[in-house]
């Protein structure tokens, strides 16, 4: 009994010390947050501030441009239109392309299996131009379709990769069932396999969506309009000057991280039945 209690109170002590060394950064951007200062020299070690103001709040909400328009909401609703459209559109590809190179044999599978992988690889930047021309050639630069595209696209290799385990768990005993029955291929990936990787869906949709709603380098590059920024490009743009807002960059990172809370209570019991259910398997 006392061997218990004893595994029971140091197993308990390492999980708070664990809690705290992740919880110790977030509460140093709560303390710049809601700090009237909001600078990262003030002293001392422990992320409780002295004094507690919401200016950095009201200043990050309630911001408008030259003309009186309300920024913060402009681009709360950019960021989250961009994000989900691109994550709609990069599943729909990607699940269809998933289901083909998990069910059916073709020339080079695994060579375009292996180039996706080899394209993930690559940061960004490396891309900027040629995309860049690309949509100015199609009369997208500057729009949010166009920003739209380029998430879409980039996440739907990654998006292959993680299906595809999903599907190549689910026996293929179903499909040959389904098909002396007289389904189609379109049958047996509406109406039987999409249900069953339904938790891998899920997760897939969230890291597409946080990778899009975290998203700045392209979005500063590819927008030319304030108004079509989406909210990662503001917070960028509030440090990346002389006189860095340390304090509105807290404040603006609190709020624009709410969303993606949101999401992830939505999807969490699809995310958890996604993790145990072999994702990873290439």
């Amino acid at each position: 009994m006392k061997k218990r209690v004893v595994v029971y109170v140091v197993v308990h002590a390492i999980l708070l010390f664990a809690s705290a060394v992740v919880l110790y950064p977030v509460l140093w951007v709560v303390r710049l947050a809601v700090s009237p200062s909001g600078r990262l020299t003030e002293a001392g070690a422990l992320p409780i501030p002295r004094e507690v103001s919401l200016e950095s709040f009201e200043s990050f909400v309630f911001a408008e441009d030259f003309y009186g328009r309300p920024i913060f909401f402009i681009q709360l609703g950019n960021s989250l239109l961009v994000s989900g459209a691109a994550t709609i559109v990069g599943l729909i590809f990607a699940l269809s392309a998933a289901y083909g190179f998990s069910r059916f044999a073709f020339p080079l599978k695994n060579v375009g299996m292996r180039t996706m992988l080899v394209s993930q690889m690559f940061p960004a930047v490396v891309t900027a131009v040629p995309l860049l021309f690309l949509l100015d050639v199609l009369g997208l630069f500057g729009t949010t379709a166009g920003l739209v595209l380029i998430y879409a696209t980039t996440s739907v290799p990654f998006s292959i990769w993680m299906l595809k385990g999903y599907f190549d768990v689910i026996p293929r005993d179903l499909d040959e069932s389904a098909r002396l029955d007289g389904a189609s291929s379109w049958i047996i990936f509406t109406r039987i396999l999409l249900p069953l990787v339904r938790p891998g869906i899920g997760l897939t949709a969230l890291f597409s969506f946080m990778s899009a709603y975290n998203e700045f380098i392209m979005a500063s590059v590819f927008l030319d309009d304030v108004t079509r920024y989406t909210l990662p490009v503001t917070l960028q743009q509030s440090v990346g000057g002389f006189d860095p807002s340390w304090g509105l960059f807290a404040a603006g990172s609190l709020l624009l991280s709410l969303p993606v809370v949101a999401v992830f209570f939505f999807v969490q019991r699809q995310m958890v039945e996604g993790m145990t259910a072999g994702a990873v398997k290439g």
